[in-house]
């Protein structure tokens, strides 16, 4: 650890602020810690990302792993730390709490072809492939409790099958559904499923969160076998990448590991040991593979290590004791 911590206390403030909570848990009155988060919240970069989040919903989605997209960016703000009371984040969460369907969960404006079921127009609807990374920011943000987001929790742990989350959308969306078979679990509605439901004291230890992390470390287990709805666990799922946006084994393992119970599955070591193997001789990671949308920030290269992505990995390895 004495090799790549001094460096990330010497990183963006971002990095730092979550290192001392993240890794040397220091509490988040002290000194240090306020002063790290003063600075990122001054900061431009970040500053620049709530300027764009007042737009909310933003650019139309046409595709879920747009690195673009609001919804996206909004969750990476939830976890650099940001609190609903945060300026300007209140005004911008009473609207996205404000835009429910009849079943309370959140939607983005979306466009579905006519070649897919849809109308081919832009309307507000919900996916498992959004709705669970609107419910993670907002629950992040400090708003478990509020009575719209347990609402959309609680709708959400509906959707859950024996193998997993579906895909599943609005009734609003026609026919609309993925490519693949409808009795499969989707990969990545699950992953963000439990990546929202984490946040909940009440769902983090239930038999919900149990059965989706099962699926996701079946299809570990099988991945040569299976492919559900075209997400593999193959070379590219295994490159590191930040931020946490789209089913790769660095956002898999920040959901997973943050569940006690299933630190010593075999299944999920092994996934940590590879990620601890990507590390060079100080313990930084440097992205294999990068976002176009964040090729501004520290990890949106892939020639240098990266003091955010270096603290995603460290972290998920410290949670399993390693």
């Amino acid at each position: 650890m004495e090799n790549y911590i001094p460096w990330l206390l010497e990183s963006p403030p971002w990095v730092q602020y979550r290192t001392r909570l993240d890794l040397l848990h220091e509490p988040e009155g002290s000194p240090q810690v306020a002063s790290a988060r003063t600075a990122m919240l001054a900061h431009p970069q970040v500053q620049a990302l709530l300027a764009e989040a007042a737009s909310w919903p933003g650019p139309v989605v046409k595709r879920h792993n747009d690195a673009s997209l609001l919804l996206h960016k909004l969750a990476f703000l939830a976890d650099l730390g940001l609190q609903v009371t945060d300026p300007p984040l209140e005004p911008i969460v009473e609207s996205i709490l404000n835009q429910r369907s009849p079943e309370g969960m959140f939607q983005v404006v979306t466009v579905i072809s006519p070649n897919f079921g849809g109308s081919g127009q832009d309307q507000w609807l919900w996916m498992l492939c959004d709705t669970p990374a609107i419910i993670y920011s907002l629950a992040k943000m400090g708003l478990q409790a509020e009575a719209r987001i347990q609402q959309a929790a609680r709708t959400l742990t509906g959707f859950l099958r024996g193998n997993g989350w579906p895909c599943a959308v609005a009734p609003e969306a026609g026919r609309f559904r993925g490519p693949g078979r409808k009795d499969d679990p989707c990969p990545y509605a699950t992953l963000v499923s439990l990546k929202a439901l984490a946040q909940f004291p009440e769902w983090a230890d239930s038999q919900v969160c149990r059965t989706g992390a099962e699926s996701l470390l079946q299809l570990w287990q099988r991945r040569k076998e299976t492919k559900p709805y075209l997400f593999g666990m193959g070379s590219d799922f295994v490159k590191l990448k930040a931020p946490l946006i789209w089913y790769d084994i660095l956002h898999t393992m920040d959901v997973l590991t943050q569940f006690e119970w299933l630190h010593a599955d075999g299944r999920l070591r092994e996934m940590v040991e590879i990620i601890r193997g990507k590390a060079d001789a100080e313990g930084r990671f440097t992205p294999e593979s990068v976002w176009m949308a964040w090729k501004e920030w520290d990890f949106g290269q892939k020639r240098a290590p990266s003091p955010w992505l270096t603290l995603l990995a460290q972290r998920v390895i410290q949670r399993m004791r390693m």
